[in-house]
């Protein structure tokens, strides 16, 4: 995933990220459709989309959440339609699924991001270098250039794992 510290601000960042990710799942589709099953680019698309749901949702949406209440309900639902997509995603791939499944599956996630990212880029990205504080933005930042997704960490509206 890109630094922060290379883009000039905090939504050209998260939209450089949203293309990484797509790029990630565009090139693996790619490649299924010329038959090669290497997982590692759909498999790094989906830990940035994980990594990057997790700081929208902990570090972006709660200083935006009294200004721009419902687009932000909006995206923790799209957040939780996305990350039940990867989980289908992963069971896919688990049961070493054919290549049709996986690949109408990817483009079913595509068209989740688009609309998604569509919508979160104008709307909340617009916001978030005006109604950041200096907390937030170096919090968002720093989180950016080294951070991880604490483990079994899920995103707030997910389908719930039944263990």
């Amino acid at each position: 995933m890109r630094k922060i510290m290379t883009e000039s601000t905090v939504a050209t960042a998260l939209e450089a990220e949203h293309r990484d990710i797509d790029g990630g799942i565009e090139e693996y589709s790619e490649g299924l459709a010329h038959g090669d099953t290497e997982p590692a680019p759909l498999l790094r698309a989906m830990r940035g989309l994980r990594r990057h749901i997790y700081l929208e949702e902990e570090i972006l949406f709660p200083p935006l959440k009294t200004t721009l209440p419902m687009p932000i309900l909006v995206m923790l639902r799209e957040h939780g339609d996305l990350w039940d997509a990867m989980d289908a995603l992963d069971a896919l791939l688990d049961s070493h699924a054919d290549n049709g499944s996986l690949l109408s599956a990817c483009r079913e996630l595509l068209t989740k991001l688009d609309s998604h990212n569509s919508k979160e880029e104008p709307v909340i990205y617009s916001h978030a270098d005006v109604a950041l504080d200096a907390f937030a933005s170096a919090t968002l930042q720093e989180f950016l250039d080294k951070g991880a997704l604490p483990a079994g960490w899920r995103c707030e509206k997910a389908t719930p794992v039944i263990v």
